[in-house]
Formats: structure tokens, C-alpha cells, sequence
């Protein structure tokens, strides 16, 4: 199969001056973790410069380069990826999702004869994950065991760091062995953000210093049973939106996480690419 036939077609664009608030704004609208940037030059075409992810923007706020300038200050351009990584519409499903594994990329724009037919992300990938084998194999075969957690108190500085150093979108939050929550990249730009509005600019690097990851983490969070086939899973992540999921054994304790990523190598094993 190849990837023309999974990938979305609707590219949602944003100029490389702009703001990373107009950023985050622009993905909450469209429902998408990432932009493509553009930039709009003397003939009034606009080119393909960069790709921009919530991820990025969460890591620059918090850095302590940045820690005083307000979101208004961040333009697209100093946050963006400028080294992109491209793939053709006729390249296969198999080799696109290895590709993307190896460069630990979450989208790649998709050109066909240098211009942009779509964008091919993890999310497309998930509706692959249909009948045989992928509802013989249950989520704890291919889940990720070995999960990196962070406690309530513990801060967001913290937080920011693990998910950069580890190279993360989320981090299990966990208090005397239970599930308290989850924190993802996307909630520490956002806290970032609503903070800095708020609190004047001299004061701004030591109080973020100070924010605790309980203060943005979701709690409530829903899990999966480790018992769950791959398919189902797959359909679960898809309706709800969800990138990531804590698992669970029949006595409630949290086993592990599924994510996109553990999804897509299953795929990249199933596609038999190596």
C-alpha cells in the first residue's frame, strides 16, 4: 500500500512569522499536534520551510534561554524544525513508517513532483491497524513496559526535561504506585503559556521554576486492559483521540503504555521492513 492512500490530504499551513500562540491556536482548531510552516516569498508562492509540533513549542518555553520572553515574542521560524525530511506519495506504508522511527519524526510532508500533496502522521497510521495479525496480538505483546514516571510534586522544569532528554510526548504520573494522571507536551506549552501571560516578566523564570506537575496534568485518566487486542486498541486510540494510553492488568495496576509509536513498529514488523 502506499502511502497516498492513508495520508491526509488537508495540509494545515502557517507562516514561518508568526507567533507560536497563532501556532497552538491554529492546531487546537484543526485538531492536529503539528504545522506546516511556510514561508511566502517575492512571487507570492509559498515554499515549504519548516514543520512545527507542540512538542517544540513546550521545550522552548520552559528553556531557561527563553524563560523571560513572552509566547507574543517566540515567531514560528525560532521554534520550527529547518531540516525537513520529505517522502513521496508512491513510497510504501512499510518504509514511510521506518522512516519515521529512525528520524524519531511524528509527521513528514509528502511531495509529489516537489509540491505538497499532504502530510502522513502516526494518527494516519492507526487505521492500518486492522484485522489479522492485528487482532491476534494483544496490546501487552507489543506495549511499552519499561515506562519512565514522574510524581504530583515533582516540577514541571522536571517534567519538561524527562520528556526532552528521553525523547517522549507523555509521561505517566504516579503517587504510592497508583495512576494519578498524565502530563503531556502539549499540557506543559499550554501551562506555559497562561503562565507567562500572567506573571510579570521579572518574576517569570523563578515562579516557572516552581509550577508542580499536578498543577497540569490531566487526571481521570482512562487506561486499557492489558488483555485488549491490538485492533481494538487501535480503534479506541482513533474515536477518542488519544495518543498514548496507560495498561492495566486484571487487578488495576499499571503494566505499561501503548502509544502510536509502539503501533507503528508493530506495523514495521507486520509490513516486514527492515
Amino acid at each position: 500500500m502506499h502511502i497516498k492512500n492513508i495520508m491526509t490530504p488537508e495540509v494545515v499551513q502557517i507562516d514561518k512569522d508568526q507567533n507560536i500562540c497563532d501556532a497552538l491556536k491554529l492546531m487546537k482548531k484543526n485538531k492536529v499536534s503539528r504545522l506546516i510552516v511556510v514561508n511566502t516569498n517575492e512571487k507570492n508562492v509559498k515554499e515549504l520551510v519548516g514543520i512545527i509540533t507542540e512538542k517544540d513549542i513546550a521545550l522552548k518555553l520552559g528553556s531557561s534561554k527563553y524563560g523571560n520572553l513572552a509566547p507574543s515574542h517566540f515567531h514560528v521560524s525560532t521554534v520550527m524544525h529547518k531540516d525537513l525530511i520529505n517522502v513521496e506519495s508512491d513510497q510504501f506504508v512499510g518504509e514511510v513508517a521506518k522512516k519515521m522511527l529512525d528520524n524519531r519524526i511524528g509527521g513528514l510532508p509528502v511531495l509529489e513532483n516537489g509540491d505538497i500533496q499532504g502530510i502522513i502522521t502516526k494518527t494516519d497510521f492507526i487505521g492500518i491497524c486492522m484485522g489479522k495479525p492485528y487482532q491476534n496480538t494483544l496490546v501487552k505483546d507489543i506495549m511499552t513496559r519499561d515506562l519512565i514516571t514522574i510524581a504530583p510534586h515533582d516540577r514541571i522544569v522536571h517534567a519538561r526535561r524527562l520528556i526532552l532528554d528521553e525523547d517522549l510526548g507523555r509521561l505517566p504520573v504516579m503517587e504510592d504506585g497508583e495512576l494519578a494522571g498524565m502530563i503531556t507536551a502539549k499540557d506543559i506549552a499550554k501551562s506555559m503559556i497562561s503562565f507567562r501571560k500572567i506573571v510579570p516578566d521579572k518574576y517569570k523564570a523563578a515562579r516557572i521554576r516552581n509550577l508542580l506537575v499536578e498543577d497540569v496534568m490531566t487526571q481521570n485518566v482512562e487506561t486499557i486492559n492489558e488483555g485488549l487486542s491490538v485492533e481494538e486498541t487501535a480503534k479506541i486510540m482513533l474515536e477518542k483521540g488519544f495518543s498514548g494510553i496507560p495498561v492495566v492488568d486484571d487487578d488495576g495496576r499499571v503494566t505499561g503504555l501503548i502509544t502510536k509509536t509502539d503501533l507503528i513498529k508493530f506495523i514495521v514488523e507486520v509490513e516486514g521492513v527492515r
